[in-house]
């Protein structure tokens, strides 16, 4: 009923059908083609960065070590305790900067993107206007020529554009003879519409998004975040709702999520430590050591699953190597780790002498090789 109220408002205001059917088509279309500007642009803007950052040329465990390597670079301990502990929440976040960094750099990307869109999606339409005329000067059979024309120039956007076909019953009807003349009709107001997106994009920032670049370059490394209840390392498969049990390549020493040592007596008597586990439960797993589940209960570290979900959930390889960068880790923050778990690194959870001599350089060095 706006619509058709619309189009009586212009009528009225004495101007023909042809300006009525411009105007009313054009207010449908700005609308349409600026949300299909940001969506082209967002999709652009999270496959440029695919092909041209090295972060995200390869998969999530390639996005892992370059990760990783900034976290060294950075050397603030928030943000190593984020990753360690919102890993899926940390990689969006390190996404989203670094897209906000490519788009809203000194050469301002973001304008030039938006603007190649624009182009590109005005072109369409120019080619849909001058198609459906086509079509609808071939069909002389055709009394219904507007509705004809219309039902082509949607047909003509649909991969470009949203643009419904049922938006426009409004202007199906209006009696409009001449279709070349609404051809070249509407050329003034379809330019002004582009000159008038164009200057709007001079200050456009992330916020004129409505479904974000981040978000779509952060699918794309998507998969599996299930932890390690261990010692915290993410599941290495793609699949997030993945058959079979989770994975990890590499695990990494127990403190990093606060594990701690108990001693037993006599068989049944338990007694707490402070005392953090520098071991990486793959080397666990190999022993009878024994953890607590969340029950409570002493469970033999090679029979871990016994302790049903979530360790029963995990496939843990026995491996007693550890990659140098989280031994360099626990040696840099040993005092950050002890007040943020308020427990220690002593008696079996000593810090070896041969881990304080692992540099950040060697550390960097072994990711970079993997």
């Amino acid at each position: 009923i706006e619509d058709f109220f619309q189009c009586f408002q212009i009528s009225c205001q004495g101007a023909t059908s042809v300006t009525t059917f411009v105007v009313f088509l054009c207010d449908k279309i700005a609308p349409a083609l600026r949300r299909a500007v940001y969506e082209r642009t967002a999709k652009d803007v999270a496959e440029g960065m695919k092909g041209k950052i090295p972060d995200f040329q390869g998969s999530r465990a390639n996005l892992d070590i370059c990760i990783l390597k900034y976290l060294a670079e950075q050397e603030n301990f928030e943000h190593f305790t984020q990753y360690l502990h919102h890993p899926e929440e940390f990689f969006k976040k390190y996404i989203e900067k670094q897209v906000q960094s490519y788009c809203l750099d000194e050469i301002r990307r973001l304008e030039k993107l938006l603007d190649s869109s624009l182009d590109f999606l005005y072109r369409n339409i120019l080619s849909a206007v001058s198609l459906s005329t086509q079509i609808v000067n071939n069909r002389k059979d055709r009394e219904d020529k507007i509705s004809l024309w219309l039902d082509e120039f949607c047909r003509e956007l649909t991969e470009a554009m949203n643009l419904p076909r049922s938006d426009l019953k409004g202007i199906e009807h209006q009696e409009v003879t001449d279709i070349e003349f609404l051809r070249s009709a509407m050329a003034e107001p379809l330019a002004a519409l582009r000159d008038n997106l164009r200057k709007e994009f001079a200050d456009a920032d992330m916020s004129s998004f409505s479904r974000q670049p981040h978000t779509i370059l952060a699918e794309h490394f998507s998969g599996c975040w299930a932890q390690c209840p261990f010692c915290g390392a993410v599941c290495t498969n793609t699949m997030r709702d993945h058959e079979g049990k989770h994975q990890a390549v590499f695990h990494r020493p127990q403190a990093l999520q606060g594990f701690k040592w108990y001693r037993v007596f006599l068989g049944f008597t338990l007694y707490e430590s402070n005392h953090l586990v520098i071991d990486i439960c793959s080397s666990s797993v190999a022993s009878n050591v024994k953890f607590k589940n969340l029950g409570g209960k002493l469970i033999p570290g090679n029979k871990y699953w016994e302790a049903g979900p979530p360790f029963s959930e995990w496939k843990i390889q026995p491996d007693s190597s550890m990659q140098a960068y989280w031994k360099w880790f626990v040696c840099r923050f040993r005092t950050e780790l002890e007040d943020f778990y308020s427990r220690k690194f002593r008696g079996k959870g000593k810090i070896p002498v041969s881990w304080q001599r692992v540099t950040k350089q060697q550390a960097l060095s072994e990711l970079g090789s993997r």
